[in-house]
């Protein structure tokens, strides 16, 4: 017979058992389904994860305090008191570096009128916006001058100014409010641009106000929790990072055998960490999901074994008038690819569906690729070889004469 011959009688045998066959190919179905919405999901999680990194600030590198240890135990990241605003205005001497944005970190409860809401506070320069990437919506960012002045000024996010100010029917303009923070009057001057969530930190729910003005009269620190730097270019990335190291060094006295009491952070290292974070789950994910495939191939031996029992006598006839092993051996093993391949089929239709519909109604970011759907179209295509190849060559050894004489 020829491979189109082959090919019409796979058919006609898939046709004649449709709901056999359909049951068969379920396991292969959502298998093949579940890999490219999973595949889906992890990629487009990586791309959100990327962007709201990106959306940190350009060439970003963040300082942070090191870490105290009592005894042998470890305080934690950040334990140390050991940044200051001297650190922050000596790096910011540096060529390699841009802007320079040191920030200091509470809570704070804002009261306009009869409204109260509580969210986090942070105390800041006015290279925050360029450092961070931060963009005002309405009003302005505060100056240097009123960094220097320490003036009572506030700039908040979009999720606090609709708690406070668009809430009850009431839609009034934040930009010149006078409101309490921590029951000391501040202005508004200016309402930043939504940014969203990144991780498990709201962007719009904050409220930025001078440095100055947060660590003599809120927080009552001296030394500042974070400082952001900003350098010149990507590829000054690393130049930044050494001036900063031997900068923060000489600032805090350090020996040379000493170990830093600070740590740096860079845009690339968060990024790389989130992305092998989440390719990690995404794999497992999608090795869960490859289950179903191997379930899917045992469905498809267990169904060809039963065809090759219910057509022995098709087969006796088939060598009586001529037919070899080799006919009969690649008869069965199209058959067991084609009804894989059709299951494949469906389960890339239904994956990629599933993965548009988990995009549009399930609030999750998906990316759908070309390379996920040749994985899935290839395994199909091997699982239908791999566990068609027992029954067909079964049906090919055996013997005419055993074979006519089968009821």
């Amino acid at each position: 017979m020829s491979f189109v011959e082959c090919i019409r009688i796979s058919f006609r045998s898939i046709r004649a058992n449709g709901l056999r066959s359909i049951l068969t190919m379920l396991g292969i179905i959502i298998g093949v389904a579940a890999v490219i919405a999973m595949v889906a999901i992890g990629e487009g999680t990586s791309s959100s994860v990327a962007s709201q990194i990106n959306g940190l600030g350009s060439n970003l590198l963040i300082v942070s305090p090191g870490q105290a240890t009592q005894g042998r135990v470890s305080l934690g990241a950040g334990s140390l008191n050991t940044l200051t605003l001297a650190d922050a205005e000596a790096i910011e001497q540096k060529e390699s570096v841009s802007g320079v944005a040191p920030s200091v970190n509470g809570r704070g409860q804002i009261v306009w009128g009869s409204n109260n809401y509580s969210s986090s506070l942070e105390g800041t320069t006015a290279a925050f916006p360029q450092v961070r990437n931060v963009q005002v919506e309405r009003g302005r960012f505060f100056s240097n001058f009123e960094v220097k002045q320490q003036f009572n000024v506030a700039v908040i996010g979009t999720e606090v100014a609709n708690n406070l100010f668009s809430n009850n029917n009431n839609n009034t303009n934040p930009i010149g409010q006078t409101v309490q923070i921590n029951k000391i009057p501040f202005t508004i001057i200016g309402v930043l641009k939504s940014q969203g969530s990144s991780g498990m930190t709201n962007n719009d729910d904050r409220i930025i106000i001078p440095i100055t003005t947060a660590m003599n009269r809120l927080t009552g620190g001296k030394n500042v929790g974070t400082i952001y730097v900003s350098a010149v270019s990507s590829d000054q990335m690393e130049q930044a990072q050494q001036d900063i190291q031997s900068t923060l060094r000489s600032k805090h006295n350090l020996r040379p055998q000493a170990a830093d009491d600070f740590r740096i952070t860079s845009q690339t290292d968060i990024l790389s960490t989130a992305q092998e974070v989440s390719s990690s789950m995404t794999a497992l994910l999608s090795g869960i999901a490859a289950i179903s495939l191997i379930v899917g191939g045992i469905g498809v031996m267990n169904i060809m074994l039963v065809s090759v029992t219910e057509r022995t006598r098709e087969i006796g006839i088939r060598k009586a008038i001529g037919a070899k092993r080799g006919d009969i051996l690649r008869q069965f093993l199209i058959e067991a690819v084609t009804l894989s391949l059709i299951g494949g089929i469906i389960g890339i239709v239904l994956g990629v569906g599933a993965a548009l519909a988990i995009s549009k109604f399930g609030g999750m970011t998906t990316a759908i690729s070309i390379s996920p759907i040749l994985y899935a179209f290839l395994t199909s295509s091997l699982v239908g070889v791999v566990f068609g190849v027992y029954p067909a060559r079964k049906a090919a050894q055996l013997r005419p004469i055993d074979a006519l004489r089968y009821e």
